[in-house]
């Protein structure tokens, strides 16, 4: 989990394929993070507005009744307590701060389940600069209140309307608009995918979780360390941030993807988006369309440290079902008085399979990142859950 070097190759995935016009802007991205990530001034600067202004450190709970239920010992890491309602603030903080650095007037974002908008909204308003947000066209519909909270923090929201209408296409039209933006605009990608330097930069923004849950469990935990480390995954921000803090340890890191998608166990070896890793293709090599009730999982590919992760056994990945996670989220409620987002019930959800089918042995410890809040959900979960009483 460290520097993937000038190529920005994790084992054979990343790397940086772009148009050509926009490699002297990833260039200098690379050259103004690597400067900044080695200030002390910047780092000191970026831990102040975590602390001050988006309230870290988020805590560890111990999940008392939700462990009696499933029988292994769950302690959730609480990113749904963050500022704006998930860790997508911990990337974006520093992203915004280093386009500040860089002399940038405006910052542009993709956006599936808003959660990302709505971060890169809040900092850009809070920093003064310009904010425009791409978001897929069926992600706006069933992501109502995300979209006026973006507006509402004076960010201009863009409909996409081509392809799957979703994560996927969204990201495709704020690269295109990167390129004739790129002299005032900063592109703040939001999960640990594109070219490189963003998997590894956005990974180093998230870190931030793990080494906080690390020190936290060393407090809580017997033997310092849990069993397991469970995480969703979309492109993976807010699990490659938690297992950056486990990887020199014993734990198992699991990352949980949407059945719909699941691009480890489905996919294979491609380009997109500026970087190679696995991606969802049909017979002719072309992308394929993800699926998901949660639109945070709705990616047909994964960022491509989470597939070296797997290609080198030091990370596994499991798929959840749409229904798994809706159940996961009515358990977490039930038991915990904690309504996590539907992207976090995902990890939730192979916790309570694996226990169940004897994955994870009675009274094993497992950490499970609850990357967001569920109120943005609420509106998905009622038609479900009304619709089938």
């Amino acid at each position: 989990m460290g520097d993937p070097g000038p190529a920005g190759r994790f084992g054979s995935m990343g790397g940086r394929f772009v148009p050509e016009a926009l490699i002297p802007a990833c260039e200098q991205v690379e050259e103004a993070f690597r400067r900044a990530w080695a200030d002390a001034g910047f780092r000191t600067e970026l831990t102040h507005m975590l602390s001050s202004y988006a309230g870290r450190p988020t805590p560890v709970t111990v999940a008392d009744r939700l462990s009696d239920a499933l029988g292994v010992s769950v302690l959730l890491k609480r990113e749904d307590l963050a500022h704006t309602g998930s860790h997508k603030i911990n990337n974006v903080a520093g992203q915004v701060l280093l386009a500040q650095r860089m002399g940038k007037t405006a910052v542009i974002a993709e956006t599936g389940a808003g959660q990302h908008g709505v971060a890169t909204a809040t900092v850009a308003a809070h920093l003064g600069l310009g904010c425009t947000v791409f978001m897929g066209e069926k992600d706006m519909a069933r992501q109502e209140l995300n979209v006026f909270r973006m507006e509402l923090l004076g960010a201009t929201v863009i409909p996409v309307t081509s392809g799957s209408r979703t994560l996927k296409d969204a990201t495709s039209e704020a690269l295109r608009h990167w390129v004739t933006t790129v002299d005032s605009t900063h592109y703040c990608i939001g999960s640990a995918l594109g070219p490189h330097p963003y998997p590894w930069m956005v990974r180093e923004f998230q870190r931030v979780i793990g080494d906080e849950a690390r020190a936290q469990c060393a407090e809580l935990l017997p033997g310092a360390v849990p069993d397991a480390v469970v995480a969703c995954v979309g492109g993976g921000s807010n699990a490659a941030g938690t297992f950056a803090g486990f990887t020199a340890t014993t734990a198992r890191l699991i990352g949980t993807e949407a059945a719909g998608g699941a691009a480890l166990s489905n996919g294979r070896r491609g380009v997109l988006h500026g970087f190679m890793s696995s991606f969802l293709q049909d017979e002719h090599g072309q992308i394929a369309e993800a699926s998901s009730i949660s639109a945070g999982l709705d990616y047909p590919g994964i960022g491509p440290e989470h597939a070296y992760l797997a290609e080198i056994g030091r990370a596994e990945y499991h798929s959840v079902t749409d229904a798994e996670a809706v159940a996961a989220v009515e358990l977490c409620a039930q038991t915990e008085g904690i309504l996590c987002a539907l992207e976090s019930a995902h990890a939730l959800a192979w916790v309570r399979r694996a226990a169940r089918d004897g994955e994870l042995t009675a009274g094993s410890t497992v950490l499970v990142t609850l990357s967001g809040r569920g109120d943005k959900d609420v509106s998905v979960l009622r038609e479900l859950i009304r619709g089938r009483r």
